[in-house]
């Protein structure tokens, strides 16, 4: 694991601990097959590196509550819904390297597993009257559905523009981010203005979250584990993609769509694709627009305490744009 992760869960070290205790209380269950499925779900948990936007931003203002580890449960059973009927969607069968939970126990109970744990985040806020914080993660949902709704739409026309772009992934992934940093505020009984300052945050954050997934194609010393043109070949418009095309000549742009619709699968014709982006300087265009995200949301931090929580914040910010998985 990163040593910047590391850093952050030593400083979260006991507030880490007991979110996954509330974490865990909200799934339990007395239907064993359930049980048993979400023991699964648990140890496979990945970076959680959304509760931690929810803690750090908690810790700027105040002291980090049960409120705070309510709202990161919150947002980790919706995250971790999504997951599972994404993989039901997507008919994906592995997750982090482990089978998906479609792929050990079908569709059906999927869809059911990830219905239980929207549930469960409603439960959880409404038993506590965290009304607020409910509020924040309805809208997420809502932005994140259309978002998925929106990318479909785009993909069978291949009419994707960058505008529309940044508006699917604005959506679909940076919702849940600024879902995380607003709920986080929030929990720590801040003002509107500054619930929505760490909203915004959290939006660009994802953002650039988002590009630095799109740029692991092309990054040769990446290691996140799927090999070079997944992208193209799972017919993915992505920022490096939709930019060389924007600049190429009509000839040669209906030449590329061409290989996209019906060529997907052929090794060569995806390298081919690949030479067609990278020399289109596709790449270096998302890194910049990736960077300009970064400091959009540095900016959004220039009023905020100046404490151990905001360092640790801007520390897990520059994580996720230089991950390598």
């Amino acid at each position: 694991m990163s040593t910047v992760l590391n850093d952050i869960k030593a400083i979260l070290k006991d507030d880490l601990k007991r979110f996954e205790e509330v974490f865990s209380q909200s799934v339990k269950t007395k239907v064993s097959l359930l049980d048993t499925i979400l023991n699964y779900i648990v140890k496979r948990k990945g970076k959680q590196v959304r509760p931690m936007f929810v803690m750090l931003t908690a810790g700027c203002y105040g002291p980090i509550s049960e409120k705070t580890f309510r709202g990161a449960s919150l947002v980790e059973l919706l995250h971790t819904a999504t997951l599972v009927h994404d993989d039901v969607v997507d008919e994906s069968y592995k997750r982090r390297g482990f089978f998906s939970i479609n792929a050990l126990w079908k569709n059906k109970i999927a869809v059911l597993v990830g219905d239980f744990l929207l549930s469960r985040g409603l439960i959880l806020s409404i038993d506590n009257k965290d009304f607020d914080m409910l509020e924040i993660v309805s809208v997420a949902v809502k932005r994140m559905s259309e978002g998925e709704l929106l990318q479909l739409e785009k993909a069978r026309k291949l009419d994707i523009t960058e505008e529309a772009y940044f508006d699917i992934i604005g959506k679909k992934t940076a919702s849940l981010f600024a879902a995380c940093c607003a709920i986080g505020a929030a929990s720590a009984n801040q003002s509107p203005d500054v619930i929505q300052n760490m909203k915004d945050f959290g939006e660009y954050a994802g953002i650039a979250f988002q590009i630095k997934d799109d740029l692991f194609d092309f990054d040769q010393a990446a290691k996140s584990g799927k090999p070079k043109g997944v992208d193209i070949k799972e017919r993915k418009m992505t920022l490096p993609l939709i930019y060389a095309l924007q600049n190429a000549d009509a000839s040669q742009k209906k030449h590329i769509i061409r290989i996209f619709k019906k060529n997907p699968d052929n090794s060569e014709k995806v390298k081919e694709i690949m030479a067609f982006i990278t020399n289109s300087g596709g790449p270096d265009y998302a890194l910049k627009q990736m960077i300009a995200y970064r400091d959009k949301a540095m900016n959004c931090l220039v009023n905020v305490p100046d404490n151990p929580y905001k360092a640790h914040l801007v520390a897990l910010l520059d994580f996720i744009i230089n991950r390598n998985n």
